[in-house]
């Protein structure tokens, strides 16, 4: 029994007697009573649920999620995105980052399932880092039109078709060996 039916259930109840059977009935105001304490209590509940923060994904996770039609269960959704996986074709590599992002644990097949069924999440920003050449003092740069990286001495922030932030994951696949990372500040 909730407390809504145990609190209706201690409220007076009068009769009024007819001859085709008896009218049982609460008064007005225990009523307005009650439902004013209830509205409070839903009020109190919803505060309460705004303040639990929100899972946290992955870019690539995020992605997933919009692109999985609405009416697969989270088993659906992380069992098409083994599927993906399994039959690896060129269309399917962005897929492989999500796949192993909820292989690393059961925490995190949590997290996209919460995420999935609810479809409210925050987006992980990845930590940044400029790349600092330890004999010149330069920093590396990317430019995207030639696809050709480069260093630069000076203002280290990214200008037209370059970029000078890198996330761990583009400097683990690059050769960094005579570079120093430096954190990027929000």
């Amino acid at each position: 029994m909730t407390k809504f039916e145990e609190k209706l259930e201690k409220l007076p109840i009068k009769t009024i007697q007819h001859p085709v059977g008896d009218t049982k009935y609460y008064t007005a105001v225990h009523v307005k009573t009650l439902i004013a304490q209830a509205d409070e209590e839903i009020v109190n509940l919803k505060s309460r649920l705004q303040q639990q923060s929100l899972p946290v994904v992955p870019e690539c996770v995020a992605g997933a999620i919009e692109s999985i039609p609405d009416h697969y269960s989270a088993f659906e959704a992380i069992d098409l995105i083994k599927s993906k996986v399994e039959v690896f074709t060129e269309e399917n590599k962005d897929w492989l980052q999500v796949y192993n992002w909820l292989c690393e644990g059961i925490d995190n097949q949590d997290t996209f399932a919460l995420a999935f069924i609810t479809r409210k999440y925050t987006v992980e920003k990845p930590q940044l880092f400029y790349l600092k050449n330890k004999l010149t003092g330069a920093y590396l740069y990317y430019d995207e039109a030639t696809k050709l990286y480069s260093d630069i001495v000076g203002n280290v922030e990214d200008f037209f078709g370059t970029k000078t932030k890198f996330t761990q994951q583009e400097i683990d696949s690059m050769q960094t060996g005579s570079y120093e990372q430096i954190e990027v500040a929000e």
